[in-house]
């Protein structure tokens, strides 16, 4: 019997689901009032159940009696077609066929607990809508009711009734006609196969089963596609460039080893003994010291192309990604914050302008941060930083970066495979989401994505993971397994294959629990459905590591054993289904070497007269409402930032607790003071000027910030995420390249070494307009440099919300004529300028005098500056702290070229330039001498004071007391209205 159970809100209670698709589909223009019913569901099958156990089930589990009403029947009773009022439009979404139900599958685990059986749940949406015209009914359900990538939508009543969950799989071995293939027919088959492989690897696939005598099996092909995917090997930045640009010209044979990795190289061997570096660049995540018995470990990844399809399902299963990330580095780290960056077309975007199969920026991005705050919330991990970044490039491509960082005991923080023992699949079953998973995103979206790739995308359960998250920290402690990793991208595939990687390894893939029959032995290899680790586990070990796990329940099965043969077997019903040498699988890849030339952009003149001309106070309130600088209140207050107690500076601080901050530090030990600091930088507007500036900007701005809130500048790591457009283009290539040379250049002179990275390329949209054309939108260049500082004691750290009135205000660092990608040019209609540079030496003593500042005391408030300049950071900290400030631009310590400039200029140059390795400091007057001892050496000056008025006030004068200049200050406005323009453009 399938019964369904209808879940409405109470007469007395708000429709909410109906609202925000009534207001969704004004905003989109598809019908200003639209009338609309809101409903959830659950379709429950059971040869058991009758109609008091499914009403029990409604009342008592399914739904809250005190704010829900319920309709039960089964399946086909005209009730559960019946409108709520006349002539309303009845709508079903359900997932289609295969996707990952995580609350259906939680459902039937709660049922058991009632002691029925069931045989399949299924969840819904249910909608009565009074009928728009055909063509908007179709547009408000793919635009709003639904995704196509997952769901469907099935107007009137349900069409069936029974739930099928999947036909008994019939076993047969496929072998996939290659050796007598051309050119043209080995790219046919990479494309369509979705293998995604270029011609010169499809060749040497080619020779080498030709070298066999025989046809390559499915699951081998697959086998070769996952690991020389650009998602798992890297292979364009760590293959080998011919590079050019202005100055030189110089060939690389692995360019991330010859820049990154060298930068980490040399900083470990200057340090010596003093290396704090633990595991860098050959785990799933970078690991550096602690403390005497903990070590910590960061990772950051990216999940564009899914987030594209399907965002709540693609930002859903990063994070569980990047968790499971440092779960699966050395022996297994205990998360214990996440991060998250974000970068989205605007959401005004108008509808009529959307390229076919791109979903409106608003749904991305209500999606997106849905399925980042759900994960990490559910699975009890603080969500502590992050940015958003927007531009209309981000359209068919947004990007979603997931971080991690986790503690791990210092004596497992490493791992090895070894031989004999057995390879054991841990926590979720096997599903067809995530098939192609890791070469799907190594490719060009398309108008057409959806359609073809919707299987490549996953759906997360945090539940489930976090069970196994619970489990596999009691079995690391208990030393019940010698090696561990994380079923990412490529599934078994991967997982297996790099464990192996240097033994060898036969695996039983009919063994592998799954979530429904019908899958192959291929898919079963390759799905990347979620919640899923791989241990190496001792022999002697599987039974308490079987009964640890079954108490918790987990589930835990032996799928393999590593066999020291230097092969990779794949076996189903004892047939040998796929065997490829390892060596062959890692190292047979044919190297490449791709042209790379950079050519930057001639600079152009920022007129500055021009945009003088506008009032500075105007200038300001635009800048602070432009979506890069607005607040992100409405995102952040969805996360939990204070879940496991070890929260100490938050993403908002301040009088009110909405400040923007610099960096989060967290205390991961709570019977101890130290703590860990974790910040971001990213800028992608300059590195339209310039990509080596663009990327020496972003570590800039991610280890001021770090410094910002006190930490040491001398233990702070790296980590990079290049997500770029199409590298096979020598221009774009370059581009790339020349971001990391500055990676390498920064890092060297700072001694902050790089530790992990990731990147994601290809992000293109490729679609065909109604008159034929052809169209590319391609991302910006965007390098995410996050940090991770420490501080030896969280209680000397400092947030950025000003203090007390009469303390002074204190601009450190050399302010230059550096508008080129500024928000001045941005809302000022100035597209030239000078970008940003970094002067490495000069930029490492401010960080040194401002960190020997802040562990002297003398600092009551410190706020880094970056988007908006100095305008923006002193209306920021004011409105944070609830008061006010004077500023006097001519105490600013400036270069010849603002020198050189008229007043007018020169006062805008000051107030908006978003020149590097500048802090706006507060210090108490009783610590003024202090501090400008601390400060010796370093460009400092003071410029303006705190005030009780609530007014932020800019004069161009010098602090002593000039009536004329005072008389007319070029900003003069209340802090309460710079703070509404702040947070109002994003203040859903």
């Amino acid at each position: 019997m399938l019964w369904e159970v209808d879940i409405y809100p109470r007469p007395d209670q708000p429709d909410r689901q109906a609202e925000f698709i009534r207001a969704t589909a004004a905003e989109l223009g598809l019908v200003d009032d639209l009338v609309v019913t809101a409903a959830r569901g659950y379709l429950v099958q059971g040869e058991s159940l009758d109609a008091g156990r499914i009403d029990r089930l409604a009342r008592e589990l399914l739904a809250d009696p005190v704010v829900e009403r319920t309709v039960v029947a089964a399946v086909g009773d005209p009730r559960l077609s019946e409108p709520p009022e006349p002539d309303r439009l009845l709508v079903h979404v359900l997932n289609k066929p295969g996707v990952m139900d995580p609350v259906a599958q939680s459902t039937v685990a709660a049922i058991a607990d009632f002691g029925f059986e069931v045989d399949a749940v299924r969840t819904l949406r249910k909608y009565w809508i009074a009928p728009p015209p055909e063509d908007v009914l179709q547009a408000i359900c793919s635009r709003i009711l639904a995704n196509d990538a997952i769901e469907q939508v099935l107007v009137g009543p349900l069409p069936f009734k029974r739930l099928e969950s999947g036909g008994a799989y019939e076993f047969q071995p496929v072998s996939v006609p290659i050796l007598d293939l051309d050119d043209a027919a080995l790219m046919r088959l990479s494309r369509e196969g979705q293998l995604y492989l270029q011609l010169e690897e499809m060749r040497t696939i080619q020779g080498h089963f030709r070298s066999l005598g025989r046809e390559p099996s499915d699951i081998e092909l697959e086998t070769l596609a996952q690991t020389w995917s650009e998602h798992c090997s890297h292979k364009t930045l760590a293959g080998r460039i011919a590079y050019r640009d202005e100055r030189s010209e110089r060939h690389f044979e692995n360019m991330l080893k010859e820049t990154i990795f060298a930068a980490t190289q040399q900083i470990r061997a200057e340090l010596g003994a003093d290396d704090w570096c633990v595991s860098v660049f050959k785990d799933n995540a970078g690991i550096v010291r602690f403390d005497d018995a903990l070590n910590v470990a960061f990772k950051v990844e990216t999940h564009n192309h899914p987030s594209a399809l399907e965002p709540y399902g693609g930002a859903n299963t990063g994070v569980g990604g990047v968790i499971r990330d440092t779960l699966g580095t050395g022996l297994g780290a205990k998360p214990i914050c996440n991060t998250d960056v974000f970068c989205f077309a605007p959401p005004d975007t108008p509808t009529e302008s959307l390229p076919p199969g791109v979903l409106h920026p608003r749904r991305v991005i209500q999606g997106v941060v849905a399925g980042v705050r759900d994960y990490g919330n559910r699975m009890g991990i603080p969500t502590v930083n992050g940015a958003i970044y927007f531009d209309p490039r981000y359209l068919g491509n947004p990007l979603v970066y997931c971080g991690n960082v986790g503690l791990i005991p210092r004596d497992k923080s490493h791992k090895q495979t070894r031989p004999g023992d057995y390879v054991v699949a841990v926590g979720g079953r096997t599903g067809r989401d995530g098939i192609h998973g890791a070469t799907f995103s190594s490719a060009e979206l398309t108008s057409q994505s959806e359609e073809l790739s919707g299987g490549a995308v996953q759906i997360g359960n945090a539940i489930t993971e976090k069970m196994l998250m619970d489990v596999l920290l009691q079995a690391r402690d208990r030393g019940l397994y010698s090696s561990v990793t994380d079923c990412g991208a490529g599934g078994f595939s991967s997982a297996v294959g790099e464990m192996g990687a240097d033994i060898g390894a036969e695996v039983w893939l009919d063994r592998v629990p799954l979530k429904y029959a019908g899958l192959s032995y291929t898919e079963i290899w390759i799905s990347e459905a979620q919640e899923r680790m791989v241990l190496s586990v001792p022999p002697d070990s599987w039974d308490e590591l079987s009964r640890l796990c079954a108490a918790e329940g987990v589930e835990a099965t032996i799928i393999g054993e590593f066999v020291p043969s230097g092969r990779l077997v794949l076996k189903y019903n004892e047939a040998v289904v796929g065997e490829l040498d390892m060596e062959f699988l890692h190292d047979g890849r044919p190297p490449v070497v791709r042209r790379a030339e950079y050519k930057p952009e001639i600079e152009q003149p920022f007129d500055l007269a021009a945009v003088a001309k506008i009032d500075c106070g105007e200038l300001l309130e635009k800048i602070l409402g432009s979506l890069n600088v607005a607040s992100k209140a409405w995102v952040i207050r969805q996360y939990d930032h204070e879940v496991q107690g070890g929260s100490v500076i938050k993403p908002l601080v301040g009088a009110h607790e909405d400040g923007p901050s610099d960096a989060a530090v967290i205390r991961p030990v709570l019977d101890s003071q130290r703590g860990v600091v974790v910040a971001c930088g990213m800028n992608p507007r300059f590195g339209d000027f310039d990509t080596y500036h663009m990327a020496a900007s972003a570590i800039d701005e991610a280890v001021r910030n770090c410094v910002a809130v006190g930490a040491d500048p001398a233990r702070i790591a790296l980590l990079d995420n290049f997500c770029w457009g199409d590298c096979e283009q020598p221009g774009t290539l370059g581009s790339l390249v020349r971001a990391a040379l500055a990676c390498h250049d920064l890092a060297v002179a700072w001694r902050t070494p790089f530790i992990s990275g990731k990147d994601s390329l290809n992000n293109e949209f490729h679609y065909t307009d109604a008159g034929g054309m052809k169209h590319t939108l391609a991302i910006p260049p965007s390098l995410l440099i996050s940090a991770l500082g420490q501080v030896d004691d969280v209680a000397g750290c400092v947030t950025m919300d000003m203090k007390a009135a009469g303390s002074r205000l204190y601009l450190v660092g050399t302010t230059h004529n550096e508008l080129g990608g500024s928000h001045l040019g941005l809302v000022g209609g100035q597209q030239g300028g000078r970008v940003p540079r970094v002067d490495p030496t000069a930029a490492m003593q401010v960080f040194q005098a401002v960190h020997a500042a802040i562990h002297g005391g003398y600092v009551r408030a410190c706020h880094d500056l970056s988007e908006g300049g100095l305008a923006v950071a002193a209306a920021e900290m004011a409105f944070a702290g609830d008061l006010g400030a004077e500023l006097f631009l001519r105490q600013a310590v400036v270069d010849d070229a603002i020198r050189d400039l008229g007043p007018a200029d020169a006062a805008a140059a000051v107030l908006f330039s978003e020149s590097n390795t500048r802090f706006l400091v507060e210090v108490p007057e009783q610590s003024a001498e202090a501090f400008e001892r601390a400060m010796s050496g370093v460009s400092c000056g003071w410029i303006g004071r705190v005030t009780s008025e609530r007014s932020l006030r800019v004069y161009d004068a010098v602090l002593a007391d000039d009536a004329a200049a005072k008389a007319a200050p070029l900003v003069d406005a209340p802090v309460a209205q710079l703070k509404e323009a702040w947070q109002r453009p994003l203040d859903w």
